[in-house]
């Protein structure tokens, strides 16, 4: 059964847990800038993971559960109807985000940077440039990220953890891409960490502005509504970022490998607690 009030509590648990996602952007930007990354396989596995997760706690638990807290407010019909095209209405929004971005193209490379020639996506561009661009595009895309990520741990720590831990893998290797273009340009570390920084916080931002304006209207409606969204937004983000990223990373059965690591990892957890 969902949440049909915000409390004070769940809200700060929920800003939290969010603002710990956004701020593994500045662990990754923090490995790029002070050690060698030497183990592309280990990333390429923990991304693999990350997606698995995230498939399978969107299709077995928060999709199912969206819809039939919607049918417990509609008529069972509309209630699934209702859910499915909220989950659609996620996947479109993160797909939006990605066209209107400028240079959409070149983003999904960047976030997987040539770690011993860093500028091998955007060769005709400053390092400079590429590094702001970057962290600019990441911002847009992590906002609706940070709302997917506080909706879901509004709806209990069990839903909430696997998600947050997804997200943060996530963004480990987008603290690297951002982190490069930016370090190699100025060769300051301090100027990088706080471009990735400040890029990571957007999910926050985008959790509190979210939470404040859905504070008023909440009842179980809206969450099952915003919970098949951010399935939606799960999937999309698994299928388009995750996957690619860890097939650049390393091999096509470690990737797969991963996935799978993370189905079962998610089957135990929701079978155990």
């Amino acid at each position: 059964m969902m949440i049909e009030q915000i409390n004070t509590n769940s809200f700060t648990l929920a800003l939290m847990l969010t603002t710990i996602a956004g701020l593994s952007t500045v662990v990754g930007a923090s490995c790029a800038v002070m050690a060698k990354i030497s183990n592309r396989g280990v990333l390429s596995l923990a991304l693999g993971i990350s997606a698995g997760v995230m498939i399978f706690i969107s299709f077995m638990e928060i999709l199912p559960e969206s819809i039939s807290d919607l049918q417990n407010v509609f008529a069972d019909s509309n209630g699934k109807l209702i859910g499915l095209l909220s989950f659609f209405i996620g996947c479109g929004i993160v797909a939006l985000i990605d066209r209107i971005l400028p240079g959409h193209e070149h983003t999904h490379c960047a976030h997987v940077p040539d770690l011993n020639r860093a500028e091998s996506c955007e060769a005709n561009l400053s390092m400079k440039r590429q590094g702001i661009m970057l962290a600019i595009a990441i911002s847009i895309h992590n906002f609706p990220e940070g709302v997917a990520t506080f909706i879901s741990s509004l709806n209990g720590l069990n839903i909430a953890l696997p998600i947050v831990i997804a997200i943060a893998i996530h963004n480990f290797p987008i603290g690297i891409a951002i982190s490069i273009p930016i370090y190699q340009a100025t060769g300051k570390r301090s100027v990088a960490l706080l471009t990735a920084f400040l890029s990571g916080m957007a999910e926050p931002l985008g959790a509190l502005i979210g939470g404040l304006i859905l504070m008023p209207f909440w009842s179980e409606a809206i969450s099952g509504i915003l919970l098949a969204a951010v399935a939606g937004i799960m999937i999309y983000i698994s299928f388009d970022e995750l996957i690619p990223s860890a097939l650049k990373y390393g091999k096509h059965h470690t990737m797969i490998g991963g996935v799978i690591t993370g189905f079962i990892l998610m089957a135990l957890s929701l079978e155990l607690f």
